[in-house]
């Protein structure tokens, strides 16, 4: 299936052309691609396959790149040997190519930092004698998870630390800033959401104490990389297959939850959404990325089935997704709503997705086949 050609072509690369600046970071054009986990790094270590990957979406116009999650530096990080980790010789060895990579296609590019959490599983590699950690030992419905724990004040200190070394090794290596997954029911968002954080210390309890743990971590990444280098917080109301939990009910809650964090250090906030054009709260067509514009002034990313119609959760279980137009979003676009736009399932499929929006081509953009996930193509 094709889509028809917009009758928006013009404008589309107007709108989307147009420059953005995240601290010292000059992106060229508003199109963001959207970390998406691949599994293609055995060893946690990303080859020449993930650096042309990654690259070619680059050569193609993506102004962003944000990398699929990679683990940090933490024994119970992860859940998988062939997910990348951000931390030793040969895995960090890997990540400088990319980079180097992405940079000769006159892209930028973010990696991003991930602790899963209360997610893993008991005897799961990396690090199959790495207990489980989260806020309260809960998994995401609620129950104790098996061989889990809840972290001790030195746990808390040794994950800052993990996350501030990913940080520092990604600027050193020549990644242009860092994106610190605080999303879909992982760790930081785990200490953020009510549902799995039932804390009675400084980290748990109203929205701002459960804020506490997500700013230190920024805060010390700020402290430890150059000034000028971005820092992306990602979060999500939604956790996993949860996707009617919420981390704020309402606006108000929302800014008590993005002032701290704001405050921290967070240059630009990636809200992650399964559908952009849904509001997010009643009384306003503003959608998750819009609202956090409003309240933080901070330049926002909005994602979430761009350019398809069907839920990227099914999609990434082996359900295709047909073409949808982007007229809206241009719309929202112009209008300040948000600043920049994340494409997830639509890149996966075409690496010159960018391209041909920027250039007019959308008659040749190709539908969501799930065997894309086959394949690094």
């Amino acid at each position: 299936m094709t889509a028809p050609a917009s009758t928006h072509t013009s404008r589309a690369a107007r709108i989307l052309s147009r420059p953005l600046a995240i601290n010292g970071l000059t992106v060229s054009n508003r199109i963001v691609m959207a970390p998406m986990t691949r599994s293609f790094s055995p060893g946690g270590v990303p080859g020449d396959d993930v650096a042309s990957y990654y690259s070619r979406r680059a050569g193609a116009g993506v102004g962003l790149i944000v990398t699929e999650g990679t683990y940090v530096g933490h024994d119970s990080a992860g859940q998988s040997d062939s997910i990348p980790r951000f931390h030793g010789e040969e895995q960090l060895a890997g990540w400088a190519k990319v980079a180097e990579a992405v940079h000769a296609a006159g892209g930028k590019i973010v990696p991003q930092l991930w602790h899963i959490g209360m997610t893993r599983e008991a005897g799961q590699p990396p690090y199959a004698d790495a207990p489980p950690v989260g806020p309260s030992g809960l998994r995401l419905d609620g129950t104790p998870g098996t061989g889990g724990k809840a972290m001790t004040q030195d746990d808390l200190d040794d994950v800052i630390d993990a996350f501030v070394e990913a940080a520092v090794a990604a600027e050193r290596i020549g990644f242009d800033g860092v994106e610190l997954h605080g999303a879909h029911g992982y760790l930081i968002d785990q200490f953020l959401w009510a549902g799995t954080n039932r804390r009675t210390d400084a980290y748990g309890g109203d929205p701002v104490a459960r804020t506490k743990f997500a700013a230190e971590i920024v805060a010390a990444v700020r402290e430890a990389v150059s000034a000028g280098f971005p820092i992306i917080f990602r979060y999500s109301q939604w956790k996993g297959a949860l996707y009617d939990a919420r981390i704020a009910g309402t606006p108000e809650e929302l800014e008590s939850i993005l002032t701290p964090l704001a405050a921290a250090g967070v240059d630009a906030f990636h809200a992650s959404t399964r559908r952009y054009w849904l509001p997010e709260f009643d009384g306003s067509d503003l959608n998750l990325a819009g609202w956090t514009k409003k309240l933080t002034g901070r330049p926002t990313v909005t994602v979430g089935s761009v350019g398809l119609d069907g839920d990227f959760m099914r999609g990434f279980a082996g359900e295709g997704a047909p073409l949808k137009s982007i007229d809206d979003l241009l719309d929202r676009l112009e209008d300040e709503e948000f600043d920049l736009v994340a494409v997830g399932r639509a890149l996966l499929q075409d690496p010159e997705w960018a391209a041909k929006v920027l250039e007019g081509r959308t008659g040749e953009l190709k539908a969501y086949d799930a065997a894309a996930l086959g394949s690094l193509s």
